[in-house]
C-alpha cells in the first residue's frame, strides 16, 4: 500500500490538536518552569552525561532498533517513519505521511509495526470508537500495509515473545491486544491513562506506565488481564514528572522516560530510582536498547524526545 492517500493529514490534525491543548492548559504541562521532584539516584547509576548521537527534525514519539543496529523513529507531526543507520548518521525518511505518530516495534522478521491515531481526538475517544490502525512497514522499501485495525489511538506498542502485540491509548484506559492469528481486542485490559508498555521477558506479564492520575507502573498478568496490579508509584514530589515511554534492561527491569523530571527511572526492588539525570533528558518520550554489534549496538541505552534529539544515556549497566 502506498504511503499517502487516506493517511495524509493525520499528522497535521495532530499538530492542530496539540496546539489547541497547549493553548488551553499552558505549555507548563510539557515544559514546566522548574524540574519536577527528582527520584533518588540508583546505586548503580550511570557515570557521565547523555551524549547526542542523532537528530530527527520533528517531535520523535517512539524509537526501535533492529538486529542490524539500525534505529527507526516515528515523527509526531509529519507522520513519517525515519531510519538512522548508525550514530551520527543523517536520518532518512523511510515513508511519507502515513500517520506514524505512535509507538513502533521491530518484529523478529525485521518488519516494523507502527501505531497511528495517537492524536487528541483518537486518544480521547479511543475506548468508544476504536478505529485506529497498526501498520506494517518494510524497513528497506518503506512499503506500508495494515497489520491490524479496530484499536484505540495507538501510543505504545510492545511485542511479546510469541508475537502477540499489545498497545496503549493515552487518553483512555484500554490496553489493546492483537494475537498472531489476527484477533483484535481493543480493551483486553484496562489501566487509566496508559502510556509506555513492555512485556516481561517470559511473556507472563505486561508492564504499563500510568502517566497521570497517580503516576506509576502496573503489572498485568497475561492469564488474568481483568486484574491489573499496581507495582510501583511515584513519590509525592514526582507526581508531576509525566512518565512516558518504557523499556526493559538486560535483567528485565523497567526503565522509564520522563517528560518533566529530566531523569531516566528504573524500577529496583519495588521502587523508582534515577539511572541518569540532566537537562537534556527533559521532554523525553521513549527509551530503547541497541541490538547487534554495530550501529546502535547492544548494551547501549538510547533516548528520544520531543526535541528530536537522540541521546545515548549511561544506565550504570555492565
Amino acid at each position: 500500500m502506498g504511503s499517502g492517500g487516506r493517511w495524509g493529514g493525520v499528522a497535521r490534525g495532530r499538530a492542530v490538536a496539540v496546539s489547541a491543548v497547549l493553548g488551553a492548559v499552558g505549555t507548563g504541562v510539557l515544559v514546566p518552569a522548574a524540574p519536577a521532584g527528582a527520584a533518588p539516584r540508583c546505586a548503580s547509576a550511570g557515570a557521565g552525561g547523555p551524549v547526542q548521537v542523532g537528530y530527527v527534525p520533528d517531535w520523535v514519539e517512539s524509537i526501535a532498533v533492529d538486529r542490524r543496529g539500525r534505529m527507526f523513529a516515528t515523527a509526531y507531526f509529519s507522520g513519517r517513519v525515519y531510519r538512522i543507520d548508525a550514530p551520527g548518521a543523517a536520518p532518512v525518511a523511510l515513508t511519507g505521511n502515513i500517520g506514524a505518530d505512535g509507538g513502533i516495534a521491530v518484529r523478529e522478521d525485521g518488519r516494523l509495526l507502527v501505531g497511528t491515531g495517537n492524536d487528541l481526538a483518537h486518544s480521547l475517544t479511543g475506548d468508544l470508537l476504536p478505529v485506529s490502525e497498526l501498520l506494517e512497514v518494510d524497513p528497506e522499501t518503506g512499503a506500508v500495509s495494515v497489520y491490524a485495525s479496530g484499536l484505540g489511538g495507538i501510543d505504545g506498542v510492545a511485542l511479546a515473545p510469541d508475537g502477540t502485540v499489545y498497545t496503549t491509548t493515552l487518553g483512555g484506559s484500554g490496553i489493546g491486544r492483537v494475537t498472531p492469528d489476527g484477533r483484535v481486542d481493543p480493551a483486553w485490559a484496562r489501566v487509566a491513562q496508559p502510556n509506555g508498555i513492555a512485556v516481561a521477558p517470559d511473556g507472563s506479564e505486561v508492564y504499563v506506565v500510568q502517566t497521570t492520575l497517580g503516576p506509576g507502573v502496573y503489572r498485568i498478568p497475561v492469564g488474568d488481564p481483568g486484574h491489573p496490579r499496581r507495582w510501583v508509584s511515584t513519590g509525592v514530589a514526582d507526581a508531576a514528572a509525566l512518565p512516558d515511554g518504557l523499556t526493559l534492561d538486560g535483567r528485565g527491569r523497567p526503565l522509564i522516560a520522563t517528560h518533566a523530571a529530566g531523569q531516566v527511572w528504573r524500577v529496583e526492588d519495588g521502587a523508582l530510582c534515577a539511572v541518569a539525570s540532566g537537562p537534556q533528558l527533559r521532554l523525553s518520550t521513549q527509551l530503547v536498547y541497541g541490538r547487534g554489534g554495530q550501529g546502535f549496538s547492544a548494551g547501549r541505552l538510547y533516548r528520544a524526545g520531543i526535541d528530536g534529539r537522540i541521546y545515548e544515556v549511561p544506565d550504570g549497566g555492565p
